[in-house]
């Protein structure tokens, strides 16, 4: 019988592990150029579409910086979760969460206006993402619950929370009967970057200041050796004086408040309301973005915008080809899968091994 298994490498290459990334890449464009084959399209034209031409225009620039801000600032913060061995699984929720807290203002109290309301609002929807964090974070620390089933089935309450509210106590009075809030006054949106050549705002500029404070805490820091020990070896860990349960509600506060700070950006920033749908699965895909990343701040910040040119190129495949916008879905699955690949046999080798099966005695002829 022949048995297949995966068993760790003495020691990985350096090389691979720094190349994976590009590999898992490459194999995504030829496995998108076969998807492509089949659904009748040229696989050279609609790779164009996909990946290139979304980066010849300033304002799909702009268009990319959007998409990629709250991929970056979720993913980083994803990346202390993960690296402390916490998974967290419910930063869409998180995000949702982030976005209804900071709106309160702007829907709850239209008349309040001043310039202190945006400040208030980051700083609330900072809150609101931390705190909803801190749900599976407690549950874990407290209970050993497994955080991955609770942070995941918070997600739907969240969706469904923001549902409620835009249909409901939230609708805009004015907005004829459509499932919406009233649009944010002009001192809760949050600015452009550069307002005359695309719609780029300020949730880019806190994506990248947030992975590089990270990046320097992570590497430069004790708090940054915590996250790391206590990730690789609880024990050793335990020896050094870390308690594993202020880890956990560290690691989720942390990615909470910055999916919340996503949330509210993306609203203040790019839509101006809430609305039943206020994210395409950032939360979900930047998983993604920080695996592609290495769980790296820095990486994040290029893993960031690839995903986010997948967004992007969905969209022009979609007016160009006339393909589904399912396929911006297929190319990030394909991702996730082949960096996933990549890393296990980085870590692991394939051995096939023949196990030999007894076969059974037989009796003497003439016994019993």
């Amino acid at each position: 019988m022949m048995r297949v298994e995966l068993v760790k490498r003495p020691q990985r290459s350096a090389l691979f592990s720094a190349l994976s990334p590009f590999i898992a890449l490459l194999l995504t464009l030829l496995a998108g150029a076969v998807m492509f084959l089949f659904l009748g399209k040229n696989p050279a034209d609609a790779l164009y579409y996909f990946f290139i031409e979304p980066l010849l225009e300033t304002w799909s620039l702009h268009e990319l910086a959007v998409k990629a801000a709250p991929l970056i600032l979720i993913g980083v913060g994803l990346s202390i979760c993960y690296l402390s061995n916490n998974w967290n699984i419910g930063a869409e929720g998180q995000f949702i969460i982030g976005a209804i807290a900071g709106s309160i203002l702007p829907v709850a109290f239209p008349g309040f206006q001043s310039p202190i309301v945006l400040p208030l609002m980051l700083v609330m929807g900072i809150v609101g993402g931390a705190a909803y964090a801190g749900i599976p974070a407690w549950l874990k620390a407290r209970f050993g619950t497994n955080e991955i089933l609770t942070s995941l089935m918070l997600v739907y309450v969240a969706q469904l929370f923001l549902d409620w509210l835009v249909r409901g106590p939230w609708r805009n009075p004015e907005g004829f009967n459509f499932p919406e809030t009233r649009n944010f006054h002009a001192y809760a949106i949050l600015p452009e970057i550069w307002p005359a050549s695309g719609r780029a705002h300020w949730g880019f500029v806190f994506a990248i200041l947030a992975a590089l404070v990270l990046w320097f805490v992570l590497s430069r820091t004790l708090k940054g050796f915590e996250v790391k020990l206590i990730g690789q070896s609880p024990r050793a860990g335990r020896f050094a004086g870390f308690s594993r349960s202020r880890m956990i509600i560290f690691a989720f506060l942390v990615s909470g408040a910055l999916a919340g700070l996503a949330g509210i950006s993306e609203v203040s920033g790019a839509i101006g309301q809430l609305r039943p749908a206020i994210s395409p699965g950032y939360g979900f895909t930047a998983i993604i973005v920080a695996f592609l990343g290495r769980l790296n701040p820095l990486g994040i910040i290029a893993a960031g915008l690839v995903l986010a040119l997948s967004y992007l190129g969905g969209e022009a495949a979609q007016i160009s080809i006339g393909v589904s916008d399912k396929v911006a879905r297929a190319f990030q699955g394909m991702l996730l899968f082949f960096v996933l690949a990549c890393d296990t046999l980085i870590h692991y080798r394939i051995r096939v091994s023949r196990r030999l099966v007894a076969k059974p005695i037989e009796a003497p002829a003439g016994h019993a």
